[in-house]
């Protein structure tokens, strides 16, 4: 067949229909195999979509177009790369690597395509294929290749990494300010009207469904952060050296929140109909503000993490998050959510559900104020907590009992290090 027509995939059961972002590569480029051409952006994550042969490209979707799931988007003129006489094999100067293409004289099945064990060290290390030289036979990528493109990549995404992870992991989900402010003219009366990316309006329709389909409720409580702030201060430095990244307020409030809802399942379960449905395990989303709009990619089984290993997954998720590189798998699920306004300044919130969950845990900034203790008036770092719950679910008598089992684990980090 000497065009081939490129149609948009499915992506799964849930999403029907996806907004042409950008195009990657030029109208009429010659491109290769599994060289990506185009952005799409789903209701979850955006997504990069690859050519399924080497040949003439020819745009069909326009930028900006959202196209329904099976609509062409792209056609690719395979005889015209055989009249070019060009050898499509991903070359250095498209992919920034210094090593030449393999050594083929015309492109064919196997350049550029990654052998099994190749295709696995990629995906894990997050490297397309087209950025990639082959070196084996016809120009097909090794898992010698694989191995030296993650490593050659890992320092970018370190530095991308500890860019996102300086301060606390939760402190990363900030979405990054302008450099430099709009100019506006004195008495400006000037407008500018832009599409609602697809990301934004999905979370307007869930938001919307939320308040609409629930029994949404807030209780709040105030935490005193001394034990914990003590708690950082004392291990940090030897935590750090341990594991190679900071031990933040987000595992803390995860881990007692995982324990919590083991005890509580009601606010770890989930409406489906007529059916309540409960969880042996704690996957918790965690909000992350990202230049594109909010994202809560779970983590699963906190219960069963230690805090090193809860920070290392907000880390990545938080670098994937800004990056635009979330998968779907990694955007889908979650039995709870955690959101900390506290990192934009917020005082106090009423946060929204996150269907179809039936509980959200609100954080907040930390300030100092005047409370009694034991009698005696004292300055403590105090945090206010708010949870908003599912009253079908969850009756007040447990929502409350829930949030005051947080508070006492924050409170006293000791219990909830020796699991009492």
């Amino acid at each position: 067949m000497p065009v081939i027509e490129l149609k948009i995939p499915n992506l799964g059961e849930s999403i029907s229909s996806v907004t042409f972002s950008k195009w990657l590569k030029p109208d009429g480029s010659i491109v290769a195999l599994d060289e990506p051409l185009c952005e799409i952006e789903t209701e979850k994550a955006n997504q990069e979509l690859s050519a399924d042969s080497a040949g003439k490209l020819t745009w069909v979707a326009k930028e900006g177009e959202d196209l329904p799931v099976g609509a062409l988007f792209a056609k690719i003129d395979t005889e015209s790369l055989a009249a070019s006489g060009r050898a499509v094999a991903v070359s250095s100067t498209a992919t920034g690597s210094c090593e030449p293409p393999a050594a083929t004289a015309t492109a064919n099945y196997a350049t550029g395509v990654p052998s099994p064990a190749a295709a696995k060290i990629l995906a894990e290390g997050n490297v397309p294929p087209a950025s990639v030289s082959g070196s084996g036979r016809d120009g097909r990528i090794t898992k010698e290749d694989a191995v030296k493109a993650v490593d050659s990549s890992s320092g970018e995404s370190t530095a991308a990494a500890v860019a996102v992870g300086s301060s606390t992991p939760q402190a990363a989900t900030t979405s990054p300010v302008n450099s430099q402010p709009p100019t506006v003219n004195s008495f400006s009366r000037n407008e500018r009207r832009e599409k609602m990316s697809r990301m934004r309006r999905t979370i307007a329709k869930r938001l919307v469904s939320a308040k609409n389909n629930t029994a949404m409720l807030t209780t709040f409580n105030e935490v005193d952060m001394s034990a914990v702030m003590a708690l950082r201060e004392k291990y940090q430095e030897a935590f750090v050296k341990k594991y190679g990244i900071k031990l933040g307020f987000m595992s803390i409030f995860a881990k007692a929140c995982a324990k919590a809802l083991l005890e509580m399942p009601e606010v770890n379960a989930s409406l489906d109909g007529d059916d309540i449905i409960y969880h042996d395990y704690a996957d918790i989303s965690i909000a992350i503000s990202t230049p594109t709009g909010l994202v809560v990619p779970p983590i699963r089984n906190v219960e069963s993490l230690n805090f090193a290993e809860f920070e290392l997954k907000v880390k990545d998720l938080s670098v994937k998050a800004r990056d635009g590189k979330l998968s779907l798998e990694e955007m889908t699920g979650g039995t709870f959510t955690i959101t900390n306004g506290g990192i934009f300044g917020s005082l106090m919130s009423t946060p929204i559900i996150n269907e179809p969950q039936s509980a959200i845990l609100g954080m907040h900034a930390i300030k100092e104020r005047p409370i009694a203790v034991d009698g005696e008036v004292k300055i403590r770092p105090m945090m206010y907590l708010a949870l908003s719950y599912d009253h079908r679910i969850i009756d007040g008598s447990t929502s409350v009992t829930f949030l005051v089992k947080v508070k006492n684990l924050i409170e006293d980090p000791t219990s909830l290090l020796l699991d009492l």
